[in-house]
């Protein structure tokens, strides 16, 4: 039995996910009520922070905290010893298919393969559960798309901020089956919008 998997994004009024300003310490402390056992990110979003993540404090890992999962298809991530001495996880665990290129001989990061050309996030997915994992929550606009295209996805999070960008929305509404779970409205005119997904 897969885990039970949950996604929050910031957006925009046209849903948009970047080009403002957010709140991350809201962002974060809201994602604090599903208590994730595994945050599921894309190695596009670590490669863009390489350099914070170097620069960062090494505070250790957090024995009560999620493992970070990274779906990293072509071994670009190479921040794993940083990543887990920030003080956020607990370990962290590189998601891998059968094509990524081959990691030096030396690599402690542990390692899941799945997939033949990409990671294949059911499989992912089915031996999480397999291994204990009861909430995973996603953590990158692309993986919340590929999950919903895959109907991975059990609940989803909206923090809607009160702008418009302009551009390219996070997923065509058209696509989404949603059924509304809560709304909460913050006083600069943020809204917290949380659903269940219905497939």
């Amino acid at each position: 039995m897969r885990p039970h998997v949950v996604a929050q994004l910031a957006i925009s009024l046209d849903g948009v996910t970047s080009g403002f300003d957010v709140d991350l310490a809201r962002f974060y402390a809201l994602a604090t009520l599903w208590q994730e056992d595994v945050t599921l990110i894309d190695a596009d979003t670590i490669v863009a922070q390489e350099n914070e993540v170097r620069a960062a404090p090494r505070r250790g890992s957090r024995a009560d905290g999620p493992v970070l999962a990274v779906v990293d298809d072509r071994a670009r991530v190479h921040t794993w010893d940083a990543l887990r001495e920030l003080g956020y996880w607990s370990d962290v665990l590189a998601l891998y298919a059968d094509l990524t290129p081959a990691r030096p001989p030396d690599a402690t990061t542990r390692e899941l393969v799945t997939g033949y050309e990409e990671v294949d996030l059911l499989e992912i997915l089915t031996v999480l559960g397999r291994r204990g994992v009861r909430t995973v929550r996603v953590d990158s606009p692309a993986l919340v798309s590929a999950c919903l295209d895959e109907e991975l996805l059990d609940e989803l999070a909206l923090l809607v901020h009160p702008i418009r960008i302009g551009g390219e929305p996070w997923y065509d509404p058209h696509r989404l089956h949603l059924q509304h779970a809560g709304t909460e409205v913050f006083r600069d005119g943020v809204i917290w919008i949380r659903y269940c997904v219905s497939t």
